[in-house]
């Protein structure tokens, strides 16, 4: 049995939580780039809370005054956020990709964007320009002792841990080629059976087109590539993320069609000439990660997919946990992407998928209506049964906004904690820190630490949010900190000297990354 990916509308009467004036600027520049010691501190930093929290995301958004046309075509910028003995040192610095460097020089954009920025003069000076500029500006990995600034449509750059000074791209030891796909959005499997419970990077790319390619890729701890499959699927696919189990990797693609006349001829970006296919399904791709059991591909109700929650495997069924939308958010090439109206837009909604492998069958119900987006589990539970998720989310209950809270999900029992930053604060992605278990061999997002796994008698909920949030009345940002365990109230906020413009994804590692003539 199925039922319809249906948004619940604001009612009548709901108050409006945010100035949309507060939320546009958080999407201001940050040309400055800054190292010092957050001295403006609400609360107090857990003794415990040890390690280097890593972020990305566009950090301008104008080429000398040259708007882009969306944050998502922004150059990459990343900060690094250190918590060593009760302090926490702030750091931020650009991806110096070779585009960047070149246009810092030239003071003018020379690149088009995928999300609709072109070059000055019109479509003329755009036609058959092709290039795609790689901005590294979605996620932030560190593996195998090297820091990782990722775009999914290219190669990875490489950055010290410690300074965040850009050496270059990085191929990953041979398993990527130049001009590489290596998506944005990896998961950790926390035990991989197959490599005597060991954690595995798995991470995938995509090479679109009439029917589409997926490359999957395994590391070990070391960084060592393990294990590559290739996959072709029929039709076009866009897929940011995806989701793993300890035997599958699942992938959604939303029907979609790409166009590629107006890109070429330089009147569009190529992230606005896709357009979603009315009255067909989205295809579920479920890919074995080991032997030769087939890829099944099964129908679901029409939706798109940005973030995968989690996925597990039980009694022989496959469940998935996503956050879904109604419709894919199209990018109208003549709208200023500051002037949203949220409440034309339907909200992203958490939905769980439970498949039957054996009958292909499949039945889906809502697991949250309220507004959210960027799930995150704690991660010795990826790919496992799980009971918490913790998403940014709208203030309100019903309806599209900002992200301006924190929620707490307990899947199981259907019990919610919300902690919430309005009306001027707006959240993002937070980020799970599991608290430290002396002797245990955890790991943390990216890689082996000392935080205790699940069979260590660690509950669940055992750790801390860390979330960068903006304040739009101040209009400077704040890492704030929450207790796992209870969020209603944030542990420690921590006000920066500047506001960081609204990010993607990050990471936490236990390393305390701090360059040498820090004191």
């Amino acid at each position: 049995m199925q039922r319809e990916l249906q948004q619940t509308p604001p009612s009548d009467g709901a108050s409006v939580s945010y100035d949309l004036r507060e939320w546009q600027k958080g999407y201001r520049s940050l040309p400055e780039e800054y190292d010092y010691w957050i001295d403006e501190i609400a609360g107090k930093i857990p003794e415990e809370l040890n390690g280097t929290l890593f972020r990305n995301g566009p950090g301008l958004l104008d080429v000398n005054g040259q708007r882009i046309h969306h944050p998502f075509d922004g150059d990459g910028m990343v900060c690094a956020f250190t918590f060593s003995g009760g302090r926490v040192h702030f750091r931020n610095r650009f991806v110096r990709t070779q585009p960047f460097v070149e246009e810092q020089k030239a003071g003018k954009i020379l690149y088009r964007g995928v999300f609709g920025t072109q070059k000055p003069g019109g479509w003329l000076a755009n036609a058959l320009d092709l290039r795609l500029k790689n901005i590294a500006n979605t996620n932030i990995l560190y593996w195998g002792d090297k820091l990782l600034a990722l775009w999914e449509a290219a190669e990875p750059h490489r950055l010290s841990p410690n300074t965040l000074e850009t050496i270059g791209l990085d191929y990953l030891d041979g398993a990527l080629q130049p001009g590489s796909a290596f998506a944005a959005h990896p998961r950790i499997d926390p035990a991989c059976e197959f490599d005597q419970g060991q954690p595995r990077l798995v991470n995938f790319a995509i090479s679109p087109g009439l029917s589409t390619t997926i490359r999957l890729y395994e590391f070990n701890c070391s960084g060592k590539l393990v294990q590559k499959q290739t996959h072709a699927v029929p039709g076009f696919a866009f897929m940011h993320d995806f989701a793993i189990t300890p035997h599958y990797c699942i992938f959604f693609q939303a029907p979609m069609s790409f166009n590629p006349i107006p890109f070429v001829m330089g009147m569009r970006g190529a992230g606005q000439c896709l357009q979603v296919q009315p009255n067909q399904p989205t295809q579920v791709i479920i890919i074995p990660r080991y032997g030769s059991e087939p890829v099944r591909i099964i129908p679901v109700k029409a939706g798109f997919v940005f973030h995968h929650a989690n996925a597990f495997e039980q009694d022989g069924l496959l469940y998935v946990d996503s956050i879904c939308y109604a419709d894919f958010p199209t990018i109208d090439p003549h709208q200023d992407y500051r002037d949203v109206q949220f409440s034309l837009l339907a909200p992203g909604q958490l939905w769980r998928f439970q498949f039957d492998l054996n009958s292909q069958t499949v039945e889906q119900h809502l697991m949250e209506s309220r507004c959210c987006e960027f799930p995150v589990v704690h991660p010795e539970y990826v790919g496992r049964d799980y009971r918490y998720v913790y998403l940014g989310a709208g203030h309100s209950a019903e309806g599209n906004a900002p992200l301006q809270a924190l929620l707490k999900l307990d899947v199981i029992s259907g019990d919610r904690q919300i902690w919430s930053a309005a009306p001027h604060g707006f959240t993002g992605e937070p980020i799970f820190v599991p608290r430290p278990q002396t002797g245990s061999h955890g790991i943390s997002n990216n890689g082996p630490s000392n935080n205790g796994p699940s069979n260590n008698g660690q509950a669940e909920d055992d750790g801390w949010l860390l979330t960068l949030t903006f304040n739009g009345q101040l209009e400077r940002s704040q890492l704030v900190i929450h207790d796992a365990q209870d969020i209603r109230e944030p542990l420690a906020k921590l006000t920066l000297k500047h506001h960081v413009p609204y990010g993607l994804h990050g990471s936490f590692v236990p390393q305390c990354f701090l360059s040498e003539n820090i004191v």
